[in-house]
């Protein structure tokens, strides 16, 4: 897709773009992936950028996007103060005030994580020991994707994996829900040729 045919498909009313993907960056990308955000925002009045906060990717897209309005720029954090002093979004929503139990997607779609299927159950049902705390990213990560009753699903999204091991980990877990459901994907093997 040329980014003039995402620009004119996306940037509508109520769009939400992610933009995420490993925390390992090839120092090559680095300043490809701010380039990236800086190139959406600058170039689009409606979309709203989401993100998790997590170092890598997440903060370089971000960085880009916040260098030119980042009102448009929101995270999903998996508690509250999740790094919040590399929080450059003017909006962030914490999965401590979603209230899980009422969320059955994003639960069924956390739980197709296999590592965390059990972690998820103990998560929701309130425990919080060290290990239950892993679950909480793949909740956010889910939660980045479907959204919640007062979080809107996500319509597209921009993601920095590594094609050495694609699909892999918090990132391939995040790519498979939005395949899932029907939130189209676009690696760098597109978004790069943009630049």
């Amino acid at each position: 897709m040329r980014f003039d045919e995402f620009v004119a498909k996306y940037d509508i009313a109520g769009a939400v773009v992610l933009l995420e993907g490993k925390r390992d960056v090839k120092e090559e990308d680095r300043d490809a992936l701010v380039a990236v955000g800086r190139l959406l925002a600058s170039n689009t009045q409606h979309m709203v950028f989401r993100s998790g906060n997590a170092p890598g990717s997440d903060a370089y897209f971000s960085q880009g996007v916040a260098e030119i309005d980042r009102r448009r720029l929101e995270v999903i954090t998996p508690y509250n103060g999740h790094r919040s002093r590399d929080n450059v979004a003017a909006t962030t929503h914490s999965l401590d005030s979603v209230n899980l139990a009422a969320e059955d997607r994003v639960v069924y779609h956390s739980k197709q994580h296999g590592k965390t299927k059990k972690l998820v159950d103990e998560y929701v049902s309130g425990k919080r020991h060290q290990y239950a705390m892993k679950a909480a990213y793949i909740l956010r990560d889910t939660v980045k994707v479907l959204g919640t009753v007062d979080i809107p699903q996500a319509t597209a999204g921009v993601f920095y994996d590594d094609l050495n091991k694609p699909g892999e980990g918090g990132t391939g877990h995040t790519m498979r829900v939005c395949r899932e459901n029907g939130v189209p994907v676009l690696t760098q093997e597109v978004w790069m040729r943009w630049l």
